[in-house]
């Protein structure tokens, strides 16, 4: 019986959410350094409050991000390669972008990523392979575990230009240690 006892415990035990330890609330916005970054840069991730995210278009057909007050989470999953020494214009930056109610779950596939305006960007010294590209093949899923705690599990990708980051697998803490 006794044997027993310690058994269930051990399994509870075992089954506990993982809770993040690596992010940081700063002025509501919440940043966490991703343990699932591919060994050649960092990773972030940032969920940033009361947001709204457009993109627009310049004269040259180019799209870029517009970042607004609004109602709504942006989240932001930046890789950022670690540059080559002696070499100008090394510098490689993918950036996920997507606009987020962190009130209720998300499953969204494929076309429905238009909903939360998923887009790429790969921004680069790479003449004819960098800008932001919307998202339209993937998954984005959002789960709430606990009361201040999501899961977010992406994947994706974008048949435009190459790609390092194609994947997104984090679990963040929406109340976080502050800093200022």
């Amino acid at each position: 019986m006794k044997n027993l006892v310690i058994i269930c415990f051990l399994v509870l035990v075992s089954c506990k959410t993982s809770q993040p330890t690596n992010s940081v609330l700063v002025n509501d916005v919440v940043m966490q350094q991703s343990e699932n970054c591919p060994k050649s840069g960092t990773c972030l991730l940032e969920l940033i409050p009361n947001k709204s995210l457009n993109f627009k278009t310049d004269e040259f057909g180019n799209v870029y991000p517009v970042i607004d007050d609004g109602t709504k989470t942006l989240f932001k999953y930046s890789f950022t390669k670690n540059p080559i020494s002696d070499t100008e214009d090394s510098n490689y930056t993918e950036i996920v972008y997507a606009e987020l109610d962190l009130t209720k779950d998300l499953q969204l596939q494929n076309e429905t990523l238009k909903e939360i305006k998923m887009h790429y960007g790969r921004l680069c010294f790479c003449k004819g392979e960098s800008g932001y590209f919307p998202v339209s093949k993937g998954v984005f899923n959002l789960t709430k575990t606990a009361p201040n705690l999501v899961k977010i599990d992406v994947n994706f990708i974008i048949k435009k230009v190459p790609q390092i980051v194609s994947e997104i697998h984090e679990t963040v803490s929406l109340k976080s240690t502050t800093s200022n």
